[in-house]
């Protein structure tokens, strides 16, 4: 199979992106997101070895974007790279979770307290959209995409308020959290509790009453994980 360029390439917009043009990224950029998508969708679970050959024969490159590429995985909690015996997918460490839900509400009560103030009717229909499409994948039990759907909330919420890159800073910070909660959202009801959450912030936004969003999104919050040792105890080769 002929290599391709390691230099650049273009990939289409995720779902969450705006405007629907194709992004240009570097190829070790492109294999990062193919598995960092993996990674925190569980696709590839805690434990899992990433060969290095075998990550560039499917992309069509040699070792090399494929080592960048694990070296950021790395540096982000996501791999451990063990010289002598190789590269696997990182345990979820139990200890990363509270400090991540501290800074999420911290951020995001300012993200949504500041939107409660500048929320116009095309802002909330925005987030309408979002819910519908969460309460439909919660009917038909799309975990995966009812997750997307919920970062794509998150993310308008950040948008609206002004402060975009709050989100940028916390997509990395709950990266631990987005894993644990890929196990939580299967559990019957999750899906619809969150949905219900959703519509009360959406509902306080519309009203531009900033402490009631606020307080709404703290709750939220409060709830994205729930007992963690539970978790642990379920799924014990998973956590750490």
């Amino acid at each position: 199979m002929p290599q391709a360029s390691e230099t650049e390439v273009l990939v289409a917009p995720t779902s969450q992106e705006v405007g629907g043009r194709l992004r240009r990224i570097t190829t070790a950029g492109a294999i990062y997101d193919r598995l960092y998508a993996d990674i925190v969708s569980l696709r590839m679970p805690p434990g899992m070895l990433l060969q290095e050959k075998r990550i560039a024969d499917e992309f069509g490159v040699s070792r090399t974007p494929v080592r960048e590429a694990l070296l950021r995985l790395s540096e982000g909690g996501l791999v451990d790279i063990y010289p002598q015996s190789g590269t696997v997918v990182s345990r979820v460490p139990v200890q990363a979770i509270p400090e991540a839900v501290v800074v999420r509400k911290a951020l995001e009560g300012t993200t949504v307290e500041t939107a409660a103030l500048t929320a116009t009717a095309d802002d909330i229909a925005r987030l309408d959209a979002i819910i519908a499409r969460q309460q439909a994948h919660a009917a038909t039990g799309n975990a995966s995409s009812f997750h997307e759907e919920d970062e794509a909330f998150h993310e308008a919420i950040a948008q609206i308020s002004g402060y975009p890159g709050i989100w940028t800073i916390l997509k990395t910070v709950k990266v631990q959290i987005d894993r644990a909660r890929r196990l939580t959202l299967p559990v019957l009801g999750r899906m619809d509790n969150v949905v219900h959450e959703h519509i009360i912030i959406r509902d306080a936004l519309a009203a531009h009453d900033a402490q009631a969003a606020r307080s709404a999104m703290i709750h939220h919050l409060s709830a994205v994980i729930p007992d963690v040792d539970e978790l642990r105890a379920r799924y014990p080769d998973y956590f750490c």
